[in-house]
């Protein structure tokens, strides 16, 4: 990777997909900072020459082993984490999509990445109970879901 992502010298572009299948929803535990140990969707960094799509759909394969089809754009966020002496630690500008699995649910094998400590599907009522990081939290409130 030629960016750096702690202390970056810009703001680095991620993309990440909320998948849906029925009323629920695929997420993973974080085993990198920042946010590890939250839940969290599939995601990461835009490449050179690869559109948002692309690489919404590219890091949802990656992560989970889940061929989705990329849907609408949810929201664009920024995550900008300081570190205690103020400076610039991490900073995403982040561009979320929904997404569906191409196969049904029930055909679907999980196959997870080192970035994912665990990959879970989840209903809206399970989702209240477990630690989400800020930016899902966000993501999840604007697509109608109670968090």
């Amino acid at each position: 990777m030629g960016h750096k992502r702690i202390y970056p010298e810009f703001p680095l572009i991620g993309v990440g997909a909320v998948v849906q299948a029925g009323n629920r929803i695929l997420l993973i535990k974080r085993a990198n900072e920042p946010g590890k140990g939250l839940w969290s969707i599939p995601g990461g960094l835009l490449e050179v020459g690869e559109s948002l799509r692309e690489a919404a759909k590219r890091e949802v394969e990656e992560e989970t082993g889940i061929k989705v089809k990329i849907c609408e754009l949810i929201d664009v966020m920024e995550n900008i984490i300081r570190d205690e002496n103020g400076r610039v630690k991490f900073h995403y500008v982040l561009i979320d999509f929904r997404a569906e699995p191409i196969s049904k649910e029930k055909d679907i094998k999980f196959s997870p990445s080192p970035e994912a400590l665990e990959i879970r599907w989840f209903t809206p009522e399970e989702v209240k109970n477990i630690p989400l990081t800020q930016t899902v939290r966000k993501l999840l409130r604007k697509m109608g879901i109670e968090v």
